[in-house]
């Protein structure tokens, strides 16, 4: 699998070269996506980011998406201006292969089968983002066939500590958020509001059907809020809230002088129990539940409804072995769809089973994992995956694993109303995989860097493509690797990836849409006493707009920059600008990105 180099395959080899030099404080914080179970990032053998609420500040204006777009593995596309729909491909997999979990609790639409609401998850409400590159659904079942990530509002604990932001930019972009979080005597809570408007821009081009010389405008409204207790050592209860609800303006082929709007809510609701019954058993109930509600509006009346409610049981049981560490659970989710067009089938249920170990013995490290899925519409689907990691030094580890997993066909696959001459295929069967891959590590506390090879076979693939009704086809075959570095050099804070990918129709012979074959982004960034700045170059190459490969989209590459002053111990003052040089790009063809934008605000924010 040949490797073009790049500058930033350079950056990364020399930073290889680099990592020897003096020990500092740890760099790794603790995960729980990779395991289901606390655990230490350098303990981890899956391929795991985690972006931190300060990277998260920094972000500025960005959307998450695009924030995503910037780490290891992950590309984005986007049909338009700011609330557009957006997707997430990660490591060469689809938009509909990659599970997002909110606070634990399972999002999308079970109608189209993916995650579209991306837009509705302002920064201004995370707390930490974890990513866990590669098939997982022996730990939390369909859809984790590239990868999950998961994302953590706001929590609190200690003093009580106010929070705020205001700022505003490019485009007539406005954005305010205020919150507050806090905890004592065995209580621990938090709550955080946010508006956003933008004037955004024309989100075609003029090529496209459904050119509109109109700017598409974005608004959104966003709460989260927390509350828990601890009632004795190793007990505790609580209950978390998230909701947030966009309105944004799109260009459509049906009428192009229609006024269309898409009015796009989520929420998210989930409570707990968590109960020591020993001291080496830990008992967790969670009960949860999402909705993802879609009104297309033209000229102001309704024009399409599809909303999806998602409920979901678990009981976890955590274990400490006398070698490692052990957990059974059980699972329920219920979903449910409706909307304009009726399904002939509006809800499914699927009961899981998931059994897990991880565990270390002198230099050896293992994570076996095993999950059964019984679905009320295609029967049982069961997923296991085996990682394996040997400690060559203190600082350098090597890492193999073997994972399965699959995707459930969606509500529209299935079912989708006649409706065109468009109709689903209530015999399709859940696309699978098999996934290999190796890596070598290193971890010294002050440099993190690591080399991960991947191939990934997807079997029974989806395909709309051409046809009136969905069919499985053959077999797409993903091979990879992706180089990475993280660290601090001379009081410099550097940062920096490369991915490989090769992503095909096994048949065909022919690239996935929308995959460039070379990706990565790199970025450098420094602390000057109240100064504070950051440096990001983000690149793609080429890729093709289409599965029969007719139209090329061209490689691009971005220049950002962000810097702060604290002018007060909690108090700072900052402002960010994206493609900076005003390149002009595609990620997905005739719809257009933003060009050279700049954010201002100031931030109130305790530490």
């Amino acid at each position: 699998m040949p490797l073009r180099p790049t500058p930033i395959a350079t950056l990364l080899s020399l930073a290889f070269v680099q990592v020897a030099s003096a020990e500092a404080p740890s760099l790794n914080t603790v995960q729980v996506t990779a395991t289901r179970q606390a655990m230490r990032a350098n303990e981890v053998l899956a391929d795991i980011s985690v972006i931190e609420r300060e990277e998260i500040e920094q972000a500025g204006s960005s959307t998450l998406t695009e924030l995503l777009s910037r780490q290891p593995g992950i590309e984005m596309t986007s049909s338009g201006s700011y609330g557009a729909t957006s997707s997430i491909l990660m490591r060469g997999t689809s938009k509909g292969h990659t599970l997002v979990l909110v606070d634990g609790i399972r999002v999308g639409s079970a109608s189209s089968g993916e995650m579209a609401a991306w837009s509705r998850l302002p920064l201004n409400q995370i707390d930490r983002i974890e990513i866990l590159r590669g098939p997982a659904s022996s730990l939390y079942g369909s859809d984790a066939i590239g990868g999950v990530i998961q994302i953590f509002t706001r929590r609190g604990n200690g003093p009580i500590k106010f929070n705020a932001e205001v700022g505003a930019g490019t485009y007539d972009t406005q954005t305010e958020s205020f919150g507050f979080s806090g905890g004592q005597d065995g209580w621990h809570y938090a709550a955080n509001v946010g508006h956003s408007q933008t004037r955004g821009f024309n989100s075609t081009t003029p090529r496209s059907g459904g050119y509109n010389r109109d700017r598409d405008s974005f608004s959104n409204t966003n709460f989260s809020g927390s509350l828990g207790y601890t009632f004795a050592k190793g007990h505790e209860a609580g209950a978390s809230y998230y909701f947030s609800d966009g309105d944004s303006g799109y260009d459509s082929s049906t009428d192009k002088t229609a006024i269309w709007r898409n009015q796009l809510a989520i929420s998210t609701l989930s409570t707990y129990l968590k109960n020591a019954i020993t001291q080496n058993w830990t008992s967790t109930l969670r009960l949860g539940q999402s909705v993802d509600e879609t009104r297309a509006m033209k000229n102001g009346a309704l024009d399409s409804l599809f909303k999806t409610v998602q409920r979901q049981y678990t009981w976890q049981h955590d274990f400490k072995l006398p070698v490692g560490n052990a957990l059974f659970a059980l699972e329920r989710l219920d979903q449910s769809v409706t909307g304009t067009g009726k399904y002939p089938i509006e809800e499914r249920t699927i009961d899981s089973l998931l059994l897990g170990w991880n565990g270390q013995i002198g230099g050896h490290h293992l994570q076996v994992n095993a999950r059964n899925d019984n679905s009320s519409q295609f029967g049982d689907k069961t997923t296991g995956a085996i990682a394996y990691g040997y400690q060559l030094t203190q600082h350098w580890r090597a890492n193999a694993g073997l994972g399965t997993a699959f995707k459930a066909p969606s509500f529209s696959d299935l079912y989708y109303p006649l409706t065109s001459g468009r109709q689903g295929n209530p015999n399709l069967k859940p696309e699978s995989s098999i996934n290999q891959e190796a890596a070598i590590q290193y971890d010294n506390g002050r440099h993190r860097a690591s080399l991960t090879l991947f191939q990934n076979r997807v079997a029974d693939l989806i395909s709309w493509s051409g046809l009136n009704t969905p069919i499985n086809i053959g077999e797409a075959k993903i091979q990879g690797a992706t180089l990475s570095y993280e660290g601090k050099i001379a009081d410099y804070d550097l940062s920096a990836s490369y991915s490989h990918v090769d992503p095909r129709d096994r048949a065909m012979h022919r690239l996935l849409a929308r995959r460039a074959q070379n990706y990565g982004s790199a970025s450098i960034g420094k602390q000057l006493g109240a100064w504070e700045w950051r440096l990001e170059l983000q690149a793609q190459g080429q890729r093709f707009d289409t599965d029969a490969n007719t139209r090329k989209l061209a490689g691009y590459a971005l220049t950002n920059v962000y810097a702060a002053y604290r002018f007060e111990r909690d108090w700072s003052v900052f402002a960010r600008v994206n493609n900076m040089f005003d390149r002009n790009y595609e990620t997905a063809a005739d719809f257009t990105t933003p060009g050279l934008n700049a954010f201002i605000g100031v931030r109130y924010a305790p530490k």
